[in-house]
């Protein structure tokens, strides 16, 4: 599988531009996963629910099915988060994996960047950084796209992982 990150401070488009590239590269005709880091706790199950009972009860891991879709939850209790490479291994095959975060993974990556944050950019110290997605021109030693430049993203990334 070829992997391919989106990282950038909070409020920088991450989501977005992640939500526009599986979709415009879906579109294309590849199969995409995606991997989201999350640097607070988060559920994807809600009180009262079956499977946030069993959760609660003391559950190491919860499958839930039904004939659309099924999640694995897997408590961590004490166990150290998870890397990057683990996931990885945990997904079936596919084209591609867009990684939103793990920004101080190794993995060629995107930067997601929009001026109003008042956030520096990543891409200045990082050479895992292949190009910058920007709401505003700028003057780097890798490319800078439109962040609104969908196709143009998608292009790059696909001719950077040989796609």
């Amino acid at each position: 599988m070829k992997i391919y990150g989106v990282v950038g401070w909070k409020n920088a488009g991450k989501t977005g531009l992640m939500e526009r590239l599986v979709a415009e590269i879906t579109r294309r005709g590849f199969t995409v996963s995606t991997i989201k880091h999350a640097h607070h706790s988060f559920d994807v199950d809600h009180p009262g629910k079956d499977s946030y009972r069993h959760r609660a009860a003391g559950a190491r891991e919860v499958l839930l099915a039904s004939r659309n879709r099924w999640a694995l939850m897997h408590e961590l209790t004490d166990e150290d988060e998870p890397s990057l490479a683990d996931l990885l291994a945990k997904l079936s095959p596919v084209d591609l994996v867009l990684v939103e975060g793990y920004k101080r993974d190794g993995h060629a990556k995107i930067e997601a960047y929009r001026a109003a944050t008042g956030n520096p950019l990543i891409a200045t110290t990082d050479n895992s950084i292949r190009a910058v997605a920007s709401d505003t021109a700028l003057e780097l030693d890798c490319p800078v796209f439109d962040l609104d430049d969908t196709t143009a993203v998608a292009d790059f990334i696909l001719a950077e992982v040989g796609l």
